[in-house]
C-alpha cells in the first residue's frame, strides 16, 4: 500500500523546471518520484536533494531536462529516467534535514536507525524501482570542504567501477555508513554516489549534468575490469566523529577540542605521521570516536595525543573535512582512506 508521504508522477509538472530547489516544496508538497519514458529501458534512477542543502543534483537535472523538453511536457530521452526528489521540504529552508526529520541518506534498507515514516517511504521507493527494473542508480551530493569531484561505490565489480570512472578517475569504495542510498540500490543494479564539490559552483552543475546525460546514452555498462591507469581507487577504512558532549570548534572560548584551521586542506592528501588535527583542553578526555568498518574502536591505530595536540599516528588520507561545524555535528569530522589496487 502506498504511503501518503510519497508522490508518484509520470510527467514533469508544468513550471517545475523553472523552480530553484527552495521553491520545489510549494509545488510538490513532499518526496516525489517522477517516471519518464525513453527509447531504452530499464530506467536510470537518479536521486537528488537527499540532503536539502545539497542542490547541485536538482540544478543539473533542471538543465538537462530543459534542453530536452519540447513544448510543455514532451521529452526526448535516450533512456527511461526515474527521478527521485527526496527532501524538498528541507530544501525550502536550505538545511540538510529538518530537526524533526531523520537524515534521508541514513534510512535506506540496511539502516541501523529506528523505524520512521520516512524510512517506510524510502522502502516504498526501493520496492517500486525493484519492480520496474533498473539500469543503474546515481545519488547526487555536495560537500562543504575542499574536495575533488569523485564517485563512491559499494561494490568492486566491473560495471560499478565503470559507472564511477565515467564521472572521474577518483573513486572511493566504502561499506560504512549503512543506510545510504547507494548501498541499498547496489543490491538491484550498479550504483554510485557522486560528490560534486561545494554548493553553488557552476562547474559542479555542468559536470553532473554531462555525466547523467552520458549515462542516459549508454546502451550497457562494460563487463571488463577498468584499467589500473584509468582509476585512482581509495578504500574508506575508518569514520572519525566528535565524541558526545564535546564542545568543539575552530575558534571560540572554553572549547574541549579546538580544530586546526587548515583541516579542509588535508582532504585527499596523503598526510605524514604527526600531522596535527586539533588541540585538547584535557589530556584524559576522549574527544574523537574513530571506528572501522566493523564498528571497532581504532582511535589508537590512527591518532595519538602529544603535548595537548592530537596528531596522526600513521600516514593517512582523509576526506570530507569541512569548516562547517554544523555538518560535522550532524555527520562526522571525516573519513580516513587508503589506496586500493584494482584487481
Amino acid at each position: 500500500m502506498q504511503t501518503t508521504m510519497l508522490r508518484q508522477l509520470d510527467h514533469i509538472p508544468d513550471g517545475l523546471l523553472q523552480l530553484d530547489a527552495h521553491e520545489l516544496y510549494a509545488k510538490l508538497g513532499g518526496p516525489t518520484l517522477i517516471h519518464l519514458s525513453g527509447r531504452r529501458t530499464p530506467a536510470l534512477f537518479v536521486s537528488v536533494l537527499m540532503h536539502g542543502n545539497e542542490t547541485t543534483g536538482w540544478s543539473a537535472m533542471r538543465q538537462l531536462l530543459q534542453t530536452r523538453q519540447r513544448g510543455t511536457s514532451d521529452l526526448t530521452l535516450p533512456r527511461a529516467l526515474s527521478l527521485f526528489i527526496a527532501n524538498p521540504e528541507a530544501a525550502k529552508y536550505g538545511v540538510r534535514h529538518l530537526p524533526e526529520q531523520p537524515d534521508f541518506n541514513r534510512i535506506w534498507p540496511g539502516s541501523e536507525l529506528p523505524h520512521t515514516a520516512e524510512g517506510e517511504m524510502i522502502q516504498e521507493v526501493v520496492n517500486i524501482m525493484r519492480d520496474r527494473g533498473l539500469f543503474a542508480s546515481i545519488d547526487v551530493h555536495n560537500n562543504t570542504g575542499l574536495n575533488p569531484h569523485y564517485a563512491c561505490v559499494n561494490r568492486l565489480d566491473a560495471r560499478s567501477l565503470h559507472l564511477a570512472t565515467l564521472f572521474g578517475r577518483t573513486v572511493v569504495y566504502f561499506t560504512k555508513p549503512v543506510g545510504v542510498q547507494s548501498l541499498a540500490m547496489t543490491q538491484l543494479c550498479p550504483a554510485v554516489t557522486l560528490e560534486c564539490g561545494k554548493i553553488g559552483q557552476s562547474y559542479g552543475v555542468a559536470h553532473t549534468r554531462e555525466y547523467i546525460d552520458a549515462c542516459l546514452h549508454l546502451s550497457k555498462l562494460p563487463e571488463h575490469r577498468a584499467a589500473p591507469h584509468d582509476i585512482d581507487l581509495y578504500h574508506t577504512t575508518a569514520i572519525v566523529k566528535i565524541a558526545d558532549r564535546v564542545k568543539f570548534g575552530y575558534d571560540g572560548d572554553h572549547l574541549d577540542l579546538r580544530l586546526m584551521t587548515e583541516l579542509e586542506h588535508y582532504n585527499f592528501r596523503e598526510l605524514k605521521r604527526g600531522t596535527p588535527f586539533g588541540e585538547v583542553a584535557l589530556l584524559d578526555q576522549k574527544v574523537l570516536n574513530v571506528t572501522d568498518e566493523e564498528g571497532a574502536d581504532v582511535y589508537d591505530r590512527y591518532f595519538e595525543t602529544s603535548a595537548s595536540t592530537i596528531r596522526t599516528r600513521r600516514p593517512v588520507m582523509p576526506s570530507m573535512l569541512t569548516p562547517d561545524t554544523k555538518i560535522i555535528e550532524q555527520d562526522c569530522l571525516c573519513y580516513l582512506m587508503e589506496r586500493f589496487e584494482v584487481a
